[in-house]
Parts: C-alpha cells; structure tokens; sequence
C-alpha cells in the first residue's frame, strides 16, 4: 500500500488512510517501530500495515508472537528506551490479556515516575461489530480505557481524522489507546497532506443544528449524520450532529456550547449503555446545562449482554431508527 504521492491530496479507504500516517511517522522519526501478530508479512489481518515491513524493514515493523500482555510490555522496555512504539492489537477481544499492562504499568509509569519518566506508546484497536465476525471480534471496550487515568483515548471515524490522529497520538509524550472502527475501514475521502489538522483532543461539529444534539464517536458518527439527514427530509427537523473524537479526555465544551443552542442531547455508542461513555456525557452536561435542558440527556446503545452472533448482530447495534427514536422522545418531552 503505497504513501500519499508527491504531496497531493488522494482518495483514501480509511484503512488507507492510517496506513499513510504510519508510514509518515515511519518516515519521520527513525525510533518510531510497528509491533504485533501479523503486521509485518501479512500487512494484518485488514491490511492497514501492508507493505510496509517490505520498505522499513523487519526491525521497524515487527511480527511478534501471539502474547498482547508480551507485546505491549515489550513496547513499554522500547518506551523507557527512547522509541516510540506503535502496537496493534488484532481484535478488540484480543486486548484483554494485554489489560494488565495497559493499565497497571503504561497508565501509570509517568506518575509513579514524578514526571520524569515519559510513555510515548500507541495501542491501535480494531473495534466494534458490523463485519459478521465472530465473538471477540466485535467489541466495543473503550470505557475500560477512557476510564483509566493516565491513558488519552481517540478514535477516528473518518479517513482524513484517521491519517491525521494517528500521527499525532505517535507524536504524543502519553500513551494513547487508537480505537479504529473496523465497520468504516472501507469508507473512503480525499487526504490533503498539506492541510492542517485539528488538536488531537477536539470534538467537532460535523452537521450544524437546532432541535437537538446527537453526540457520537467512531463507528457511529456516520449513523447519527444519516438519522440526521433523515430527519431532516421526513420531519423537517434540524438535528446537530458532533464527532466527539476524543474519549480521553472529552471536549466537553464542544457539547456544552451545542446544548445550549438545541436544549436537546442524544448520546450513541456501540458499547452497552450501562456505565458506557453515554454515562459520563449526560453526567457531566446535565450538571453544566442543566437550565438549558429540555429533556432529560438520552442514551442509544448496544444491550447489556455479551456481544451475539454475527447472523443478529443487526439486532444489537445501534441503527438510524433507534436513534430516530431517541430524537423523537427528547423532542416530545
């Protein structure tokens, strides 16, 4: 999979697209490394690392054995040595044997460390449902990480965000956990290098409205401009949407400021709603808007219950009419 040529913008898939931003980094930096199953001869299991061992050779994009906990334990050594190193973890229901480390060691080395120790580590996730994979292949568990202190927290739910947030989570002295919605890794977009980016930390205003706010992230962000645009066509509402961007920390702003135009919030996730990122977000805006309100902060998720097989997974994930619902419910309070 070739870079961006000559500097000139190019339609990219997404996966194209972080694959781009990996070989920038690659190019930029001779301590940024690769690591994980696969990623170096096979180019992963979706190909994001394709080609890449090939031009960077086998020390910068390393195929490691099938041990997360060994991988990303691996990558802190690299860290406290001066790399920065990007592990990718090949399934989101891969990431738990690794868990012990993400949390117990690379959330906490900069702190236990007063400061003088810095953990410039990426963990990319593939994550979510969609693809008709089995189980453990399907989740979402980004509020383990989001809740984690010490650990920044993003996912892309667009090409361009995808080439740009991948960069800058590498250039970050913090780790940063890299949620990648493996359902839009096919959705493409035009990639100007020359273009500047937002912060790595910014949520932004995708589709500017009036009648209420819907707040969502990765794989869901375009869920919610389609609801959005349907809304529009069949019920002449004017619905707001924001691609939050950051789990890690939350630009709550953004949604603060939107809320109290609309006085209506819809928060989506594919995550179960029990103690997801749709808990955190109605918290925290009822106690900053809460004489703007309308009606009370909604939540549209997955169901509490392990993730189903694949032939109904269409019955658990989050859709353009349960979101509609939503809407309709903040709207007839």
């Amino acid at each position: 999979m070739a870079g961006i040529s000559g500097g000139k913008p190019t339609q990219m898939t997404m996966a194209q697209a972080i694959n781009a931003g990996l070989r920038r980094a690659l190019e930029d930096d001779a301590k940024t490394l690769i690591m994980g199953e696969d990623v170096g001869k096979l180019g992963g299991v979706f190909r994001v690392t394709d080609g890449l061992q090939k031009d960077f050779g086998e020390d910068r994009v390393v195929d490691t054995p099938l041990a997360e906990s060994g991988i990303v334990g691996t990558a802190i050594g690299l860290a406290l040595a001066g790399y920065r190193p990007v592990v990718e973890i090949q399934f989101d229901g891969f990431v738990y044997p690794a868990y012990d480390q993400i949390v117990s060691q690379l959330a906490k080395m900069h702190a236990r460390a007063l400061g003088h120790v810095k953990m410039p580590v990426v963990v990319r996730i593939p994550y979510g449902g969609g693809i008709g994979a089995v189980e453990h292949h399907s989740e979402s568990p980004e509020a383990y990480f989001a809740h984690t202190a010490g650990l920044r927290v993003v996912s892309p739910s667009n090409p361009v965000d995808a080439y740009w947030m991948i960069q800058q989570a590498i250039k970050s002295d913090d780790p940063v956990v890299y949620f990648e919605p493996k359902r839009r890794y096919w959705t493409k977009a035009e990639i100007d290098p020359a273009a500047a980016p937002d912060p790595l930390h910014s949520a932004r205003v995708v589709r500017e409205g009036t009648d209420c706010t819907l707040v969502a992230y990765g794989p869901m962000v375009q869920t919610c401009l389609d609801a959005a645009g349907a809304a529009a066509a069949d019920d002449g509402r004017n619905l707001e949407v924001i691609d939050l961007r950051s789990l890690s920390p939350v630009d709550f702003d953004t949604i603060e400021a939107s809320v109290k135009r609309t006085g209506r919030l819809v928060v989506v996730h594919e995550a179960p709603t029990f103690l997801g990122m749709g808990s955190e977000i109605a918290a925290r805006i009822t106690e900053r808007c809460f004489y703007h309100l309308e009606a009370p902060v909604l939540r549209v998720g997955g169901y509490h219950s392990p993730y189903p097989p694949s032939r109904i997974e269409e019955e658990y994930l989050p859709d353009l009419d349960r979101v509609l619902d939503a809407v309709d419910r903040s709207l007839a309070w």
